[in-house]
Parts: structure tokens; C-alpha cells; sequence
């Protein structure tokens, strides 16, 4: 899992939230998986260019969220339901955060749910 990790954060979002985002895309890209040990504190926090105590907010956001844990001396890893626990979080905050906002836009712009669902699965083929 070594590796550098490039990020350009931005102002608009906690930059430790910013750190969670890219943990979560990692998972449901499946380039991560359960049981797998990521970065420690200290080399996540040199790859990013961030504070180690920035680091430690996503550890612990991600620790609360039960999508990893530690192992006391040795580092922290991926739980094994890593996946599952991301998906249920990531379709949380879509649905609080973003969903509301997609429709009212839809509202807006006066577009029928039929236009969505053909739009939905051209692009689902052309995937």
C-alpha cells in the first residue's frame, strides 16, 4: 500500500474529511481491501503534506465509522467489512448531502423523471 499520495486540497471541505474521501474512493475502487494494512499516521501524513494531527482526525473519523481499526504496535488496517461499512456511509452522505440538491435542481429545470431514466441508462452503457 506504499505509495505517494498527490492531493490538492480544497477550501471548500475539511481537509481531513478531504483525506476520508480519498481512503472511501480507494475502497470502492476495491484497490483496497478488508485486512489490508494501511499507511501509519506519521507516512500518510508525509505523502499528504499535512499534519500528522490532520491524519489522526481521519483515523479516527474512519475508526468511529468502523471502517478500520488498530492493532495495537503495529498499525492500522482495513476492517474486513471495510467495503460494505464505506458503501452504507458513502450512500449516506449522498442522500443527506448531494440528493437534495440534484433535485432541486431537476425542480428547477423542469426535466420528467423519464428523461432521467433514459439519460441514466445511456450513460450506464456507454460505462
Amino acid at each position: 500500500m506504499k505509495r505517494n499520495i498527490k492531493m490538492e486540497f480544497n477550501d471548500n471541505k475539511a481537509i481531513y474529511l478531504q483525506i476520508t474521501d480519498l481512503f472511501l474512493d480507494e475502497i470502492l475502487m476495491k484497490k483496497w481491501n478488508g485486512g489490508d494494512r494501511i499507511p501509519s499516521v506519521r507516512e500518510l501524513a508525509i505523502n499528504t503534506e499535512v499534519n500528522p494531527n490532520t491524519v489522526m482526525r481521519t483515523y479516527n473519523f474512519l475508526q468511529e465509522k468502523g471502517i478500520i481499526f488498530n492493532k495495537r504496535g503495529i498499525g492500522y488496517f482495513l476492517a474486513e467489512d471495510a467495503y460494505k461499512a464505506t458503501l452504507k456511509l458513502r450512500k449516506e452522505e449522498f442522500i443527506k448531502e448531494e440528493l437534495p440538491q440534484i433535485f432541486k435542481t431537476i425542480r428547477l429545470l423542469d426535466i420528467e423523471f423519464k428523461d432521467l431514466e433514459e439519460l441514466y441508462k445511456n450513460y450506464i452503457q456507454n460505462k
